[in-house]
């Protein structure tokens, strides 16, 4: 067994090890509005659930050369986003969502996905997802980094669930229909696979 202290490493080291270690990730798809109208999105693996009461999420958006990304930035002017689900029906069209793009303009329109309008938000989110969640936000902090901030730490509260009625029954939702993929390391990214179900102790 290897054992590292992650302070001699690089950042580079570092992320590496997290991101082949923390696997399988669920991988959110957001989309943000610019102050000028411009719909964004991007897909986020550093993604998970904070709380069911009320229901939480939260994003952790790792900041480009101590600036933070689009998505942070509109969701800190906005204070609204919405969250998708990506599986594998719309995985291709999310990653080409991952180019970087000048804020004016729409990784939407580049992947040919179709905007759909929100119930609670101004925030359009995108019809190819069988789950999305219209947001506000709860809380940010900025973490990490030593001369400045590495990433925004983004909570949402989930204000309204989207949910393809064929994947939903008596208020489960069928894992083997929503067909969720999650991200592995590198290019890599992994499908449901084999289920199996163990009974908690009591």
């Amino acid at each position: 067994m290897l054992s590292i202290d992650p302070s001699t490493l690089t950042e580079r080291e570092n992320y590496k090890f997290l991101i082949g270690s923390i696997i399988p990730r669920p991988i959110a798809f957001v989309t943000t509005i610019t102050q000028d109208g411009t719909l964004n999105g991007a897909p986020f693996s550093y993604f998970n659930i904070v709380s069911s009461n009320p229901p939480m999420i939260s994003l952790s958006i790792q900041r480009s050369k101590g600036k933070p990304k689009d998505t942070a930035r509109n969701i800190l002017q906005t204070k609204e986003f919405v969250v998708h689900i990506v599986d594998e029906f719309n995985v291709e069209q999310v990653n080409q969502t991952a180019a970087s793009l000048p804020p004016e303009e729409s990784e939407i329109e580049l992947a040919g996905l179709t905007a759909v309008e929100s119930v609670k938000i101004a925030v359009l989110g995108v019809k190819e997802a069988k789950i999305r969640m219209e947001c506000t936000l709860e809380q940010t902090l900025e973490l990490g980094g030593t001369d400045s901030p590495h990433c925004d730490f983004i909570i949402g509260k989930v204000v309204q669930f989207h949910i393809d009625k064929d994947i939903y029954d008596n208020g489960r939702i069928d894992p083997t229909g929503l067909a969720a993929v999650s991200r592995l390391a590198g290019t890599n990214y992994a499908k449901i696979g084999e289920l199996f179900s163990l009974k908690r102790p009591k």
